[in-house]
């Protein structure tokens, strides 16, 4: 059990990302296209959020990594997943 906590957020869509990471690209693109909006934090310059990151990935610091309004998170979804999951969470 990991001592990092899941930040706090009120915003739908929490994505960290890195800037290299063609992955959190070709996401961040396709969220753009379909107007789904996030909120962006870039783990190599938040430890905090790396911490976040590398303890729902079993240590690993893998990105892009969504984290959802109800406190879920996925890794490396498709753009397709994270409409699903929104579309999921507003009907909630």
């Amino acid at each position: 059990m990991s001592d990092v906590t899941t930040p706090g957020s009120t915003d739908p869509l929490t994505l960290y990302t890195t800037t290299w990471c063609p992955f959190c690209v070709r996401l961040k693109k396709l969220l753009d296209e379909k107007g789904i909006g996030y909120v962006e934090i870039d783990v190599e310059s938040d430890a905090e959020a790396a911490a976040f990151v590398e303890s729902v990935n079993d240590g690993n610091r893998v990105v892009p990594t969504a984290l959802y309004s109800d406190g879920t998170t996925a890794t490396n979804p498709s753009a397709s997943e994270v409409r699903r999951k929104l579309e999921a969470l507003a009907g909630a």
